[in-house]
């Protein structure tokens, strides 16, 4: 994911200023890493830079100086381009799930049960997160059930294949 390009699509709606472009970030990106707020300043500075946003106005009501950066041409052209490329599947296995039983070789089958029972018990709560009925925290919810499923999948097929291979 870049910052810049999920800066540029919460700037596509109107201008904002960092700190709602940080609560917005946080709001719709549920269940991902929250940013922080020097990233959002460091990634406007990049965007205004790279002529992808541009400063909109400066406002003082009653607290400090707030400055609204609203998205340029070429940042709404960067964004559809953004938008458009198609995101390609990952070229390799990255994970330390599989790290782990790849090495423990036949001593696995104790961590897989071990990592299936934490798997069910992160799945209960993602469950009950997406009862709060808010568009950003079900679909981050949904998204990381399916990851879940995926990996207790692999996680019983992976004990099975290791039973086998013990019985051979």
């Amino acid at each position: 994911m870049s910052t810049g390009h999920v800066l540029l699509g919460l700037l596509a709606e109107r201008p904002k200023h960092g700190y709602e472009l940080k609560k917005e970030h946080d709001q719709r990106l549920a269940g991902a890493k929250p940013l922080a707020y020097g990233q959002v300043y460091a990634t406007l500075q990049r965007l205004e830079r790279d002529g992808y946003a541009e400063v909109a106005e400066t406002q003082q009501e009653g607290g400090p100086e707030r400055t609204m950066y609203a998205i340029t041409d070429g940042g709404r052209a960067e964004l559809a381009r953004w938008l458009d490329t198609v995101e390609p599947p990952a070229p390799y296995v990255a994970s330390s799930l599989f790290a782990r039983v790849a090495v423990a070789g036949q001593a696995a089958d104790g961590y897989l049960v071990k990592q299936r029972q934490a798997h069910l018990a992160r799945m209960r709560e993602l469950t009950a997160a997406k009862a709060s009925g808010e568009p950003a925290q079900v679909l981050a919810a949904d998204y990381a059930l399916q990851h879940l499923d995926a990996d207790l999948r692999w996680i019983e097929t992976a004990l099975s294949r290791l039973k086998e291979d013990s019985n051979a």
